[in-house]
């Protein structure tokens, strides 16, 4: 009996629901129970509920599953891709198979052939299964099986002419390796790609929500690695002879209908070459300040500030903390069709419509000063510079300002107020660091706790930080660790800010050259700065972060 049939006979599908279903399939080459689900003409439960009613087949969680390392070697990987299943358990002759499509029945027989058991099946969530297969087979499990007939005594690794490395990174089977590594990478929410190679191993470790996990690749990916990068190279118009000097170059992928922007960066190392890919999707510009999770009130004074007509203002945290995302996102806010905005960018990262954004080029002699000057003649409104690194382009942004120019820019200071003496220390005259700077606001990304696994917890007042205040009586989020958020306890993040307003106080002790600490002092004094840590107790007492992740990322 066919997937629709059953549907259709247990009521849940109409059967001109179905037909277009079909045609739609026909279309994509997608699996039925794919196009069902995206159409909304069914949902996952109903599928597991009727296949469940109507076959007579037990539902299973596959989080509780825990197989033994031989009764998932009696499957292949490229089986157990191929046939979207996985073996859970055995007893005697009996081999309890979970799969989310039991209407397949030839496959099924191919398993009882290949496994010399008697099959049971059972059913999953099919993103339980996906989830289950990658976690005990690896990402790419069953290309890297394939892989393995194909090289044999570790070919890949022995270096071999250039157009042999050429050759091997076109290979369909090496393209679809390094495509599954960069789609769950996607998948996963990875910010970064990081490749790098041992004298016996090739560690893969994507970068999710800050922190550095394993990919979960089988360790027979490490006889690949020339392989892989020259694949990478190949995909960012590299240069594969070269393995003494770094390389930069970017990708660009659409997965899923979404756009991908891939910076690569290849560095020689001691056993190879070390890539490390950074993640840029297309999507995340459409953010908006209503988004990011800025309290009430600092949105509400930010608003403010980026609807002036001069001054500068700047945007301070260390790399990853959502800086450019903030930038963006204020741009986004005031860029109407009579504003003119400019950005000085390196790189560009992600690209917003109305706003005329350059590309830094060292080579030629355009650093962030230098396009700062030029576009000055083309009339802006707004400027952006990607970040202040040096004198001359403080110097640049300042006569930018004192011109009658609303400047954005970045600064890599721990909190605001280290903002105002960072351009001291660059050599900016204090009585211009006090008049054309307006704002700063300092950020940090803090991990959000899973919502699927963490549990409530009561601290006694003596195991509180001081400052911060009551515990809601429901208690405090706590991270445990569970399959949706890979064993961490957190799955995405949420920003905390800190903003600094100028006032004739602070400005006073810019002048004066005050240390960062006596200026943070005054202003929350004053009224004109609200602390990180304060925002990150909000978010702990909001129930969106946990107190250990609050301080250690506002720490010192």
């Amino acid at each position: 009996m066919t997937l629709g049939t059953l549907l259709v006979e247990s009521g849940v599908l109409a059967p001109d629901r179905l037909e277009e279903a079909v045609r739609e399939q026909r279309r994509t080459g997608d699996r039925l129970e794919q196009v069902l689900v995206r159409m909304g003409f069914v949902r996952r439960s109903d599928l597991l509920r009727t296949f469940s009613e109507r076959l007579h087949l037990p539902i299973i969680d596959l989080a509780e599953a825990v197989p033994d390392a031989e009764t998932l070697r009696l499957l292949p990987p490229r089986i157990v891709f191929k046939l979207r299943c996985a073996p859970v358990s055995r007893a005697g002759g009996s081999l309890r198979i979970a799969t989310s499509d039991p209407t397949d029945l030839a496959s099924f027989d191919e398993l009882r052939i290949v496994t010399g058991h008697a099959i049971e099946l059972v059913l999953a969530d099919e993103d339980d299964l996906q989830k289950y297969i990658r976690q005990h087979y690896g990402v790419a499990g069953d290309t890297l099986d394939a892989l393995g007939g194909t090289l044999a005594g570790g070919e890949s690794e022995r270096a071999g002419t250039d157009s042999d490395e050429a050759a091997q990174a076109q290979e369909a089977s090496v393209v679809r390796l390094v495509n599954d590594l960069l789609v769950e990478a996607v998948r996963e929410r990875a910010t970064d790609v990081h490749i790098e190679p041992y004298e016996h191993d090739l560690a893969i470790r994507y970068r999710i929500d800050g922190a550095l996990v394993d990919a979960g690749v089988p360790a027979a990916v490490h006889r690949f690695r020339n392989a892989i990068v020259s694949r990478l190279k190949i995909m960012a118009n590299l240069n594969i002879a070269e393995k003494r000097r770094p390389q930069d170059g970017r990708i660009s992928l659409r997965i899923k209908g979404s756009e991908h922007d891939l910076r690569v960066s290849v560095i020689p190392m001691l056993f190879g070459e070390g890539v490390v890919l950074r993640i840029l999707s297309k999507n995340a510009v459409l953010t908006g300040l209503d988004d990011l999770g800025m309290p009430a009130g600092i949105e509400a004074r930010w608003n403010e500030l980026i609807g002036r007509p001069h001054g500068i203002l700047l945007v301070t945290g260390p790399t990853g903390s959502g800086k450019s995302t903030t930038l963006y996102a204020s741009l986004r806010r005031i860029v109407t069709p009579d504003v003119k905005a400019i950005t000085v960018e390196d790189p560009v990262e992600y690209h917003v419509d109305g706003v005329n954004q350059i590309q830094v080029n060292h080579q030629v002699g355009l650093d962030f000063a230098a396009g700062l000057r030029a576009i000055l003649r083309h009339d802006p409104d707004i400027v952006m510079i990607g970040e202040i690194r040096d004198k001359e382009t403080a110097d640049a942004a300042v006569q930018a300002s004192l011109t009658g120019h609303l400047v954005f820019s970045t600064l890599h200071t721990n909190d605001s107020a280290g903002a105002a003496t960072r351009l001291l220390d660059m050599g900016v005259e204090p009585f211009l660091v006090a008049s054309t700077v307006e704002g700063v606001l300092a950020q940090r990304l803090v991990r959000r706790v899973c919502r699927h696994c963490s549990v409530r917890v009561h601290p006694t007042p003596a195991e509180l930080p001081p400052g911060f205040g009551e515990v809601p009586a429901e208690g405090l989020p706590s991270a445990v660790g569970c399959r949706e958020c890979r064993g961490t306890g957190y799955r995405g993040r949420v920003g905390i800010y800190e903003l600094l307003t100028s006032s004739e106080a602070t400005k006073e002790l810019v002048m004066a050259r005050a240390s960062s600490s006596r200026i943070a002092e005054a202003a929350v004094r004053s009224g004109d700065l609200s602390l990180l840590r304060e925002d990150a107790f909000t978010k702990v007492r909001a129930g969106l972060t946990t107190l250990d992740e609050a301080l250690q990322t506002t720490r010192g």
